[in-house]
């Protein structure tokens, strides 16, 4: 059984927003830029842990999350790395050419929906920029002496963001392996064997994915833990028909069409719903259920919370019956 990233139990909907000035900007990999991001007075950040991310709020409406991939324990700076995207909706874009050291941003979080549990061994896999939010965890694996490796691929060296700084730190633990070099990650190799003591952390493209994916199949539960860059390939919605959406700290109900998120309708009367992504991604919007049975469509949730039903992202997910009653 192969499990995706756990979510804490509480919805974590609480995220502020803060505006942030731009300290540092650098080419890390071909097509790459860090950004180092400061309060403009100095002061102290939010704390995180590995796994997190940040949404950075670019003009014209335009929100976008990143892994921080820094130092955690730098209580007044955090770090981000962004892949231009040729193919993107103009996040990845901003940044590369018109963000730059002094500007100010808007920024919200951190969130963790990617956290790094206790194991008495790890193995991480990235794929591309999927390095940035395994970075952090290395470091805090690390920290507690506990055994781990890395493989690492890119399509080139060259591509392959900070690269150098890994085999600096860490030495033979990090293999690199750029594919116009060696081919494909070795999967096989590194995961054929399960290992009850050892926790599997995988970020880069959906093929990546899906690969790391089979190849734990055999592992025991809650072995692979991954993220995803973007929202997985969904079945067709368990029913097309409307349904009704009550708000039970309001007392009102809502009707959810087939051209309507859960989301958008709550919105509508008058519920104060923080989110994101609204891809089922980032994990701001997660919301309990109280009554029904959710038609889950997000990339984050385990097998087992979906079976339990008491919790949803209404920015994608639906309902299987004709009616869902939500904590708000």
């Amino acid at each position: 059984m192969v499990v995706h990233t756990l979510i804490s139990p509480k919805p974590q909907n609480t995220a502020s927003t803060a505006t942030l000035e731009v300290r540092g900007k650098d080419a890390v990999a071909d097509g790459v830029v860090s950004l180092v991001l400061a309060r403009p007075d100095g002061g102290r950040l939010p704390d995180w842990t590995p796994g997190s991310h940040i949404d950075l709020v670019l003009p014209e409406g335009i929100t976008r999350q990143y892994s921080l991939c820094g130092d955690r324990w730098d209580p007044y700076t955090y770090r981000i790395a962004v892949l231009r995207e040729p193919g993107g909706r103009g996040g990845s874009a901003y940044v590369h050419d018109r963000l730059a050291p002094g500007d100010l941003v808007d920024v919200g979080g951190p969130r963790g929906n990617f956290p790094l549990v206790p194991a008495d061994r790890y193995v991480f896999v990235a794929g591309g920029i999927g390095i940035t939010p395994l970075l952090p965890m290395i470091h805090q694996a690390e920290l507690m002496g506990v055994a781990w490796q890395l493989l690492y691929g890119g399509r080139t060296r060259a591509s392959m963001a900070f690269r150098e700084e890994l085999a600096r730190t860490y030495g033979d633990r990090v293999h690199i392996v750029p594919q116009d070099e060696c081919g494909l990650l070795d999967l096989a190799s590194w995961l054929s064997v399960p290992d009850a003591g050892t926790k599997v952390y995988c970020c880069g493209p959906a093929p990546l994915l899906a690969a790391v994916e089979r190849a734990c199949s055999a592992w025991p539960a809650h072995s692979l833990r991954t993220e995803r860059f973007a929202a997985a390939e969904q079945p067709a919605p368990a029913r097309t028909a409307p349904f009704q959406v009550e708000l039970r700290r309001t007392g009102t109900t809502v009707t959810v069409t087939p051209d309507l998120s859960v989301l958008q309708a709550a919105r509508r009367a008058g519920a104060d719903i923080l989110s994101s992504c609204e891809q089922g991604t980032c994990g701001t919007c997660l919301t309990p259920v109280l009554e029904g049975v959710p038609d889950h469509r997000d990339t984050l949730l385990a097998d087992h919370e979906r079976a339990a039903n008491d919790r949803m992202f209404p920015c994608v997910s639906r309902s299987r019956g004709d009616r869902l009653v939500l904590d708000l």
